[in-house]
């Protein structure tokens, strides 16, 4: 397994992670630590933990959402400075993916809350480290967002907590397990990542870029009445 630097940092469960052939390292953040002074000593801890520098690295990882748009941010311009600086290849990882993976299940729908009563959702097929994505992460309100076809999955991620009055009813008859508390890990990037760089799909780090997914970060005074807000 190649010597990977991974980072995660689309929800508020923040963490670092170093993996390869007999390493295994890995911080998380503390509930309602900012990322943003906390990611980067992350890092050097974690590097000095599994007793590397960055020269002893084959390529740095991150979760590139969708999610947070600062913690997207966030992620990926510490792994291009930190490669950039290296000379290492960078592996963006969906963060859904991470998810589904994370949950441990084979074929995982995933939702995650996105705020102004949106959420993220994606669908997965997990065979070991290599995630393949059967429904592509989108942006929706739980009530529009579209139901796994068949039965068997797993369901996993914080919009099953959030909306639970809505999308367990819709999940009922196709999932036989729901994981809420089941988040993104950097663990599960570098996982992914290990995988897609033995297929060569590292790219330049001038070339990674966050996914988005959605292109706003706050609604007007009308789109939040709209949807039963307040002004």
């Amino acid at each position: 397994m190649p010597r990977l630097l991974a980072i995660e940092t689309s929800t508020d469960a923040g963490s670092i992670a170093v993996l390869g052939e007999g390493l295994s390292f890995e911080e998380c953040s503390l509930p309602g630590q900012p990322h943003s002074g906390w990611a980067l000593p992350a890092v050097t801890r974690v590097l000095g933990r599994a007793g590397l520098r960055l020269d002893d690295l084959d390529a740095i990882a991150f979760g590139a959402g969708p999610g947070s748009f600062t913690g997207l941010r966030l992620a990926c311009g510490i792994a291009q400075g930190l490669a950039l600086g290296a000379d290492l290849p960078l592996v963006a990882v969906p963060s859904l993916a991470a998810l589904a993976l994370a949950s441990g299940g084979q074929r995982v729908w995933v939702g995650v809350d996105a705020r102004m009563r949106e959420m993220y959702y994606a669908a997965y097929a997990v065979h070991g480290d290599d995630v393949q994505t059967l429904i592509e992460p989108a942006c929706a309100a739980p009530e529009l967002v579209p139901a796994p076809e068949g039965e068997g999955w797993h369901a996993a991620g914080s919009a099953l907590s959030v909306y639970r009055e809505m999308l367990l009813p819709m999940l009922a008859g196709h999932c036989v397990a729901f994981e809420p508390e089941v988040a993104a890990s950097a663990r599960a990037v570098a996982r992914i990542a290990a995988a897609r760089l033995a297929r060569g799909e590292g790219v330049d780090a001038a070339l990674a870029a966050p996914l988005y997914v959605r292109d706003k970060v706050a609604l007007t005074t009308a789109e939040r009445l709209a949807r039963g807000g307040r002004a």
